[in-house]
């Protein structure tokens, strides 16, 4: 037991670097890409429906671990091809359907065209698995990621493996009660999401809310107290101060309930604030990462020239990537389609402008997605080491990169005779067909680095993940259009309708898609909220002085959390704070029970943290597994009201029933993590 909770800190794998398994079979081929198809049908709708989307890591790696044990020679490492590979199809879906349908929104587009969006699709997602592979060793050894997501995927293909009853059985009963909770939330709604308490006066509202998410719970304990803090400092910023002294500068929202006005006064002012927030932090990020990741690529090219040379032997198994020189070249071999994608089909072609003007908007583009690409996959992956990738503010980040290039635009349009409107319109299409392949790669990165961290745990070689990675991209490019099409003549999505006798109380809302044609069409027509941009830059400047003077006393004030407590609604980051905190008052009390530095001790409290984290573990598994399933009746349904039992207006009960489950999940967990196990 204390061997595994070293490999867990230590990053050490399951599979050493010396035993060779096989890793990519015919029969691990065929699951990834019906599992990708299955997982990148269902995340479109939910993505289209309500504007977020299920990690299909989890779900994959338990599907794929149930299907592999019929075959006898199977082993842990097929799973992990398997799963990685599925996770791109949810991860690609998310990045393309959170932003293409803009152009259906803007009346640019009557449809989605087929070759366009797979071509879209594929240089995305190949721009997002080349950026992560000189990142892998400099984010993996970064001992202040703790991956949540995948470590809990690992530590469910570890047990699996190894039949390990003790842990079996907490990941199992920690996926059963999130499953279970899950279900009574989001399926049968006698739980609720999320408990509001918000009061209007009549010069401003103050409130606070929760949220119940069992996954996040879970999430929150792995991430440990310092991100749990930082969220919650977002939190107070953001919702307990922000929200009360918005509404009394900017005045009281015309709305029925005190709630409604909360969130109408976040997705207006707050957010902004937490894009700003995030903006820069990313930006303070990214320059610490700028070292390790340059120290990476050149030790890449070191070692690949010393052994053309015959002066070292080839890299472990375990730390051999595709090599860097290929990722370059590849990489600059796809900024080609890129430009022509941009200029001959992004770029109207009705619109008066020169063809020399035309190509340095399109070159300009294309320099943008790279530079700017690799800035955002950078930040994105950082994330989802820092509190997972479902949790990943991805949204932030398409928004900060589309305000970016939105005010480049600006200047250049500057130059041209248009009309307003025509500017407008131009600018916006040209912005949102850019971010379109920003989106897919930055949405690659998320999903891809937690998946990287879990080839780590198990000992798969790097450069066979990644090619299982340019596998999905490239079964879930040719999927991903005809599923929105199809979505898109069932129901219709953001208002728009290919039918006029259509009903638009099934219509799909695409809420982030929505976003992101409202944020580019206010810049151009000068409607953006930049002062609370700058607020947020202001804000994440005082963070990153405070967290670099407590780095020096061992502690830490993530940016990036504080701006994620900013910009999330409260449903999503109280969650976090919550487990944070249970974490904490465990090791608090662990600490008081043993003495540190005693052998025994140590051991003793090595094993509780080893059992609190695969009982998190198994809630995040099982939660995330349900939220998979529901999709299905819910896709069928047209609803997500499918199985709903509790009655409508009774909120306050389900709210009610909910900070009661709440509390018995923490206090069971708390129990058991705390019970006498066997070292």
């Amino acid at each position: 037991m204390l061997e595994n909770n070293k490999i867990e800190q230590n990053g050490g794998g399951m599979i050493p670097a010396t035993v060779s398994l096989p890793e990519i079979t015919l029969r691990v081929i065929l699951l990834g890409v019906v599992l990708t198809i299955v997982l990148a049908a269902a995340n479109a709708y939910l993505g289209l429906k309500v504007g977020t989307t299920v990690s299909a890591s989890i779900p994959a790696a338990v599907i794929s671990m149930g299907i592999l044990r019929f075959f006898k020679n199977s082993n842990v490492l097929e799973n992990t091809m398997v799963q990685i590979m599925a996770s791109v199809g949810e991860a690609l879906t998310a990045g393309i359907s959170f932003i293409l349908p803009a152009l259906l929104i803007l009346h640019v587009w009557d449809g989605f065209n087929y070759w366009q969006t797979v071509v879209t699709g594929l240089l995305g997602g190949g721009l997002g698995v080349l950026f992560t592979i000189p990142l892998r060793r400099a984010l993996l050894q970064d001992k202040s990621l703790r991956y949540p997501e995948a470590i809990a995927i690992g530590n469910v293909l570890k047990a699996s493996a190894n039949r390990e009853k003790g842990d079996l059985r907490s990941l199992t009963v920690g996926g059963l009660v999130g499953g279970l909770i899950a279900l009574f939330q989001t399926g049968f709604q006698i739980l609720a999401d999320t408990f509001n308490f918000w009061v209007k006066t009549p010069n401003f509202v103050y409130g606070f809310g929760l949220g119940f998410s069992p996954a996040l719970i879970a999430a929150g304990y792995i991430v440990g107290i310092n991100v749990a803090l930082s969220t919650l400092l977002g939190i107070i910023v953001g919702w307990i101060i922000g929200v009360p002294v918005l509404t009394f500068s900017y005045g009281v929202p015309d709305a029925d309930t005190a709630n409604a006005i909360a969130m109408m006064t976040w997705r207006s002012h707050i957010r902004f604030i937490g894009v700003g927030t995030m903006l820069i932090g990313g930006l303070w990020t990214l320059c610490t990462l700028f070292k390790p990741v340059v120290s990476s690529m050149a030790a890449s090219f070191t070692s690949l020239r010393d052994i053309r040379r015959g002066k070292k032997a080839e890299d472990i198994r375990t730390e051999r990537d595709i090599p860097i020189h290929y990722v370059i070249i590849a990489t600059l071999i796809l900024l080609f389609p890129i430009f022509l994608l941009i200029s001959c089909t992004i770029i109207p072609h009705d619109v008066e402008m020169s063809s020399l003007f035309r190509y340095f908007i399109a070159g300009f583009s294309t320099l943008y997605i790279l530079i700017g690409g690799f800035v955002f996959c950078s930040v994105s992956a950082y994330f989802a080491g820092l509190i997972g990738s479902t949790n990943n503010p991805v949204s932030g980040m398409l928004v900060s990169a589309l305000l970016i290039i939105c005010l480049i635009f600006m200047a250049f349009f500057t130059t041209q005779l248009w009309g307003n409107e025509t500017k407008e319109m131009v600018g916006a299409v040209v912005a949102i067909g850019s971010l379109v392949i920003i989106g897919g790669a930055l949405a690659i990165s998320n999903d891809t680095m937690q998946d990287l961290k879990v080839g780590e745990i198990i000992g798969a070689t790097p450069w066979k993940q990644q090619v299982m990675l340019f596998l999905g991209v490239l079964v879930t490019a040719f999927i991903v259009p005809p599923v929105l099409q199809l979505l898109y003549t069932a129901y219709g999505i953001g208002g728009v309708f290919p039918r006029p006798d259509m009903n638009p109380n099934q219509m799909l809302a695409a809420p982030q898609a929505s976003l992101m044609a409202t944020v580019a069409k206010g810049v151009f027509s000068h409607q953006i909220e930049w002062g609370m941009i700058a607020i947020g830059a202001v804000i994440a400047a005082i963070c990153v002085v405070i967290d670099e003077a407590l780095k020096k006393r061992g502690t830490r004030l993530p940016v990036l959390a504080v701006g994620l407590g900013i910009y999330l609604p409260l449903d999503a980051s109280v969650p976090i704070v919550i487990g944070g905190l249970l974490s904490h008052f465990v090791q608090k009390r662990l600490d008081r029970l043993y003495r540190r530095g005693r052998a025994e001790d140590d051991v003793k409290v090595a094993t509780h943290r080893h059992h609190g984290l695969l009982l998190s573990c198994g809630l995040v598994a099982g939660a995330s597994l349900m939220g998979v399933i529901l999709a299905f009746p819910f896709a069928i349904k047209q609803s997500s009201d499918a199985l709903r039992i509790m009655p409508e207006g009774y909120g306050t009960l389900s709210g009610i029933l909910s900070i009661v489950a709440t509390f018995l999940l923490c206090v069971w967990i708390y129990r058991v993590v705390m019970k006498p196990q066997k070292s």
